[in-house]
C-alpha cells in the first residue's frame, strides 16, 4: 500500500468529528480555514460555531460592521485575519453574488486567501487535485522522506510544494489533504511522536535514521522586540472612562484600548505622574493615580514582547466622550486588555 493510501486508511479510522468536515459548502470551509490559521482546533472550534451562529451565510457576514466582526474575533489574535475575512465576505456578496470561486487560481485572488487556504477550499469543496502545505504537512513529508531542506527558505517551500503535489492522491484529493493534515496534528506531532504505532513506520526515513526529533528543519528565527505599554484608565466623577481606537497600522488595528503611554522601559508612579502633567494628556485635574498591577503583564506576540501596566487615574468633573463600563464592554479590545477589564471591572 502506498503512502497516500495508508494515510487515507488511517484517517478514516482516526479522524476527529469536526463540523466543517460534514459539508462541502465553501462558506463554512473557508471560515474554518481562516480561523484555524495560527490557531489550534480546540481554541478555534468555539469561534467557528459563534461566527456561523452570528453569520449563517456570507451575506450576513458581509452586512455586519467591522466592529461586530472584531468583537466576535476577540481573543483569537492576528486580527488582520478578521478584517480580511470581512472584506472577502463583502467581495463574495457583491462581486460574485454570494458564490465562491470554484478553482484554486480564482480563490487566490481573494483577500486573505493564500496558497494553503486556496488549496484547502479547492480540494475540499471541488475535488481539485491541488496539495495543501501547512506546518503539519511540512513535518510529515520532511520526516517520511528524510528531507533536511529548511522549510522557511524559498528553496524549501518550492521543494516541498512539488513533493506534496507528487504524492497526493489524484483520485481523492480532498480525502488525502485532510488525511495528511490530521496525521500531522494527531500522530506525527512536533515533539515525542509515538512512532511505534505509526502506520508508515516501516518506510519512514527519519525513523530509520533516528532523525525524527531533528526534522523538519526551520532555521529562520523570529526576532522579538520589547515594548512597554502604560494604559491609563482615566475615570471621571460619574465613573465614566475614556477609551480610544487604534487606527494606526501595526498590532491591534481598529481595536479599542485605554489611552496609552508607550515608554522605553518600566515606568514608576512618579515618572508617570510627571509625564501626565507635562504632556497635558487631558484637561481635568487629577485626584489620584493608582498602580493597578505591581508587576507588568507579559503579553507575547509573534514579533513582540509587550510589558503592560494599568494605571487608574481618577479625575475631577466630567470627561468629554467618556463611556460607562457597560458601553465599553461592547467594544472589541485586545484580549490582554479585555481580560484585565473582566478581572477588575
Amino acid at each position: 500500500m502506498d503512502f497516500s493510501k495508508r494515510l487515507i486508511a488511517w484517517y478514516l479510522e482516526n479522524k476527529r468529528d469536526l463540523p466543517w468536515r460534514n459539508t462541502t459548502h465553501p462558506y463554512p470551509v473557508w471560515l474554518s480555514e481562516i480561523i484555524l490559521q495560527q490557531t489550534r482546533v480546540a481554541q478555534g472550534l468555539p469561534y467557528f460555531e459563534s461566527f456561523l451562529n452570528a453569520f449563517p451565510t456570507v451575506f450576513d457576514l458581509a452586512e455586519a460592521s467591522e466592529e461586530e466582526v472584531l468583537k466576535l474575533w476577540q481573543g483569537l489574535g492576528y486580527y488582520s485575519r478578521a478584517r480580511n475575512l470581512h472584506q472577502t465576505a463583502k467581495t463574495i456578496a457583491s462581486q460574485y453574488d454570494g458564490e465562491f470561486p470554484k478553482s484554486y487560481k480564482e480563490l487566490l485572488q481573494l483577500k486573505g486567501v493564500g496558497s494553503y487556504t486556496a488549496a484547502a477550499i479547492a480540494s475540499f469543496c471541488y475535488e481539485e487535485p491541488v496539495a495543501v502545505l501547512d506546518g503539519n504537512v511540512f513535518r510529515v513529508l520532511s520526516r517520511y522522506y528524510g528531507i533536511s531542506t529548511d522549510i522557511s527558505s524559498p528553496k524549501g517551500k518550492t521543494e516541498f510544494n512539488v513533493l506534496a503535489n507528487e504524492v497526493m492522491s489524484r483520485q481523492h484529493p480532498s480525502l488525502y489533504n485532510q488525511a495528511i493534515m490530521e496525521f500531522g496534528a494527531l500522530q506525527c506531532v512536533p515533539k515525542n511522536p509515538d512512532c511505534m504505532v505509526c502506520v508508515v513506520k516501516d518506510s519512514c526515513v527519519a525513523l530509520q535514521h533516528k532523525k525524527v526529533s531533528e526534522l523538519p528543519v526551520k532555521l529562520k528565527k523570529t526576532k522579538q522586540t520589547n515594548r512597554y505599554f502604560n494604559y491609563l484608565i482615566i475615570e471621571d466623577e460619574h465613573q465614566n472612562i475614556l477609551i480610544q481606537k487604534r487606527t494606526q497600522k501595526g498590532i491591534w488595528h481598529n481595536l479599542y484600548e485605554f489611552p496609552l503611554i508607550e515608554a522605553e522601559g518600566e515606568m514608576d508612579l512618579k515618572v508617570l505622574s510627571n509625564l501626565i502633567e507635562k504632556e497635558s494628556i487631558f484637561v481635568n485635574s487629577v485626584l489620584e493615580i493608582i498602580e493597578m498591577n505591581d508587576e507588568s503583564i507579559l503579553h507575547l506576540l509573534s514579533h513582540q514582547k509587550l510589558y503592560i501596566k494599568f494605571w487608574w487615574v481618577k479625575t475631577e468633573g466630567k470627561l468629554k466622550d467618556a463611556l460607562s463600563w457597560e458601553e465599553i464592554k461592547k467594544r472589541p479590545f485586545p484580549i490582554v486588555v479585555y481580560n484585565f477589564i473582566e478581572k477588575y471591572f
